[in-house]
């Protein structure tokens, strides 16, 4: 460009010669691509209708709408449950078909499903068997055509597709040189022009007019050089770009395919889980009428919950116009918002638990890194954030109220888990937390370790409002594999005062997903009994797992208030991680028939409120292990605590403070000396020819037989807040 030849010089010419040539004549080779046969179906391959399928020796066959699409038979109840709940599918691919006689025949994929069915008449019997074996065959085609070894030119799609790629940005690079000679001689030619019209009449203007004839000449051909070249490129790219569009669809068919198996597979692993297990059955209040039946999606018979606009205004649960007001209470201390940013401190979380597949992970020695700055005895503090709703729920007359509130308790405690990937410390035995709210929350709590093999920590809390919260927590954890799974075993109590309506209810399970591969979270799952002791009352509350295939929200919970008598008065829904709704019941009745002959009840309630929402994280939260704003205030150091308390605990403070290094080394100086202290226990015991060889008794707490709830727990004998307030700890053990 620097150096540039002038208007009609031999060098420019060759240039228009060369774009023009190239915009003529380069016309590339067609790409050739192989296109698999489409996967999809028309419909003429969808086969639908009544069948009679055999479940049980009690119901013998029900009736159940088929469908035959993509080379899956899939079942339903009625032809409505066809946008939205399938009840099994079988993959013909890998299935046989077998006639037994002239109305019934038998479809099995080898033993995990086998639907035994039956026509209204032969000639029903035989349009199925014939639509079903050429459904077989295609499936069994189209599964050999999507194997893993694709054919080899299509294999070779990429190396032509970037050839493609190549020929059409030289073509672009055409364009772009022609856009620049048009510019070029563009500009030159209006020079010319400008200059013949400046000229004097009667001067010889043969040289310019020959001039502007000249470079008119090298405009008009580097012009329709671009029109060329602009035409091939148009045709080309229109050309490929069918090409492309009929690829792209080749691979949607495929992944739609894939989609189809992928479910198909779901399906059969939920089916195999669920026979493992047994089918889980629910009580009489939530399912009617039970039988014993095939194992399938049919046995999820939910209730259905319709609202209905309230007819007058409802009291609030908790109001009591004879009650005084609570006093307001000053804080005495502002507490601290914010801990040190976890560090990004890298550890394949994989190299240490394919060692640990079904074992009891509280044995096996785990570094901070996968920890978060809490003990476990502080975790179990956690569960008075929302302590508000004990104070609400000591105000109610009514104790069917009462049990909304202390239900919606129950939830609120799962809903600081979601993001807390975390493991929280093992306590050491005899390790202990107190929280003391008393000023700001009108509540205390103390925990302590009280077993170690099995580890095993108990709570006591006790409220002004009128409550007393207790709960004996032992968990179990498993490593499957893919995911782990921590039960807490125990039971949970909470007494008021004034009605001295005794709770008790336990946990569900917990579960860490995405332990090999992908981003962890955590999901919780299974069911809840909250029981009132003293009058029967009874609220069942029922934590959805986590399914791919599920139309439901994530983290969905449901329950209903039974009284004694098992009459419904009030329903639950909403989220273990956002809010809780309760509604009072106006009026149930049965709904249609189910599975089995089972019926749904049907809810007429009011309209909907709410009775617990989560409190938002504080900012930052997300480099603070997803602590919430209590949290974050658990481990702050305190004045007076004893020496027990897991805020002095060395290792889980380095943790903290971000010193990770010094925290492992100092965590494996705690738990050999919690080990040499159980070895001189041992030999203590050994010489006195105790017939228990560990003999350690709790320092706060006591096992007892509780006469209300039937059960064996640690119970709070009392002394801790007197020995507090003494400044006297010398009854508490060396442990750090």
């Amino acid at each position: 460009k620097e150096s540039a030849p002038g208007p009609g010089s031999e060098a420019d010419g060759r240039a228009v010669a060369k774009v023009k040539g190239a915009a003529v004549s380069l016309k590339p080779q067609a790409v050739v691509m192989s296109e698999p046969k489409s996967p999809t179906p028309t419909s003429g391959d969808t086969y639908k209708g009544w069948l009679f399928k055999w479940t049980n020796y009690i119901k013998g066959y029900q009736r159940r709408w088929f469908v035959l699409s993509n080379g899956l038979l899939s079942y339903y109840r009625t032809q409505a449950e066809m946008g939205h709940t399938c009840r099994g599918t079988i993959n013909l691919a890998t299935a046989n078909i077998a006639v037994e006689d002239s109305c019934n025949f038998v479809i099995s994929n080898g033993g995990a499903q086998t639907y035994h069915l039956k026509a209204s008449s032969e000639i029903e019997r035989q349009r199925w068997i014939t639509a079903l074996e050429l459904a077989k065959a295609k499936a069994v085609r189209m599964q050999a055509e999507s194997g893993m070894r694709l054919p080899e030119e299509y294999r070779r799609i990429p190396e032509k597709i970037q050839s493609t790629l190549r020929t059409l940005n030289s073509k672009v690079e055409d364009l772009a040189t022609c856009n620049d000679l048009i510019a070029k001689h563009g500009s030159a030619l209006q020079r010319s022009l400008s200059e013949l019209e400046g000229l004097r009449v009667g001067v010889d203007m043969g040289d310019k007019i020959k001039q502007v004839t000249e470079r008119a000449t090298l405009f008009r051909i580097t012009s329709n050089a671009m029109i060329n070249a602009c035409r091939d490129f148009l045709s080309m790219a229109q050309s490929h770009s069918k090409r492309w569009q009929k690829a792209l669809q080749t691979e949607r068919e495929q992944r739609i395919r894939l989609e189809e198996t992928l479910e198909q597979l779901a399906k059969q692993h939920n089916h195999l889980e669920r026979a493992f297990r047994g089918a889980t059955v629910l009580p009489p209040s939530f399912r009617g009428v039970s039988g014993k039946g095939d194992v399938s999606d049919e046995d999820d018979d939910n209730e259905f919950f319709d609202a209905m606009e309230e007819p007058f205004d409802e009291l609030s649960l908790a109001s009591n116009p004879e009650s005084p007001q609570p006093l307001e209470l000053e804080p005495v201390r502002q507490r601290r918002t914010r801990i040190p940013d976890k560090p990004n401190y890298y550890l394949n979380l994989w190299s240490i638990m394919k060692n640990c597949i079904g074992k009891e992970l509280s044995k096996i020695p785990m570094p901070v890194n996968f920890n978060e700055p809490l003990s476990m005895l502080q975790r179990l503090s956690e569960d008075l954030e929302y302590y508000e709703l004990l104070d609400k729920a000591a105000k109610c007359h009514s104790s069917l109220e009462q049990m909304c509130y202390v239900a919606a308790f129950t939830v609120s405690s799962y809903s600081t888990t979601v993001h807390r990937t975390g493991k929280p410390f093992n306590p050491l035995l005899g390790e202990t937390f107190e929280l003391d709210r008393h000023r700001e929350c009108g509540y205390r709590s103390i925990c302590e370790q009280v077993s170690h093999h099995p580890p095993a920590a108990a709570h006591h809390a006790f409220s002004e409002k009128g409550w007393t919260l207790r709960q004996e927590i032992t968990l179990a954890s498993k490593f499957r594999g893919k995911y782990l799974s921590i039960m807490p075993l125990g039971s949970i109590q909470c007494i008021f005062d004034k009605s001295n309506n005794h709770y008790s209810w336990k946990k569900v399970t917990t579960t860490v997903h995405n332990i090999i591969v992908g981003k962890l979270w955590i999901d919780q799952s299974g069911e809840i009994d909250v029981v009132n002791h003293k009058t029967g009352d009874r609220c069942h509350l029922k934590f959805a797992p986590y399914s791919y295939f599920s139309r439901d929200i994530p983290r969905k919970v449901t329950g209903v208030v039974t009284d004694k008598d098992g009459k419904a008065h009030y329903v639950l829904s909403g989220t273990w991680d956002e809010k809780m709704e309760f509604s009072r019941i106006m009026q149930s009745s049965k709904g249609e028939n189910g599975t089995e002959g089972k019926q749904r009840t049907v809810y007429q309630t009011l309209k909907a409120k709410e009775i617990w929402r989560k409190n938002p994280l504080p900012e930052g939260a997300e480099n603070m292990y997803y602590f919430s704003s209590l949290a974050l205030t658990l481990n702050e150091p305190e004045e007076g605590v004893a020496p027990t308390d897991s805020r002095r605990r060395p290792d889980q403070r380095l943790m903290e403070e971000g010193r990770w290094d010094e925290a492992n080394t100092e965590k494996q100086r705690l738990e050999e000396k919690q080990r040499s202290t159980r070895r001189e226990r041992e030999r203590e015991a050994v010489k006195v020819a105790s017939a228990h060889p560990d003999t350690y008794q709790a320092l706060w707490f006591e096992k007892i037989d509780d006469l209300v709830s039937g059960e064996t727990l640690h119970i709070y004998k009392g002394g801790y807040w007197e020995a507090k307030e003494q400044g006297n700890w010398n009854m508490c053990p060396d442990i750090f």
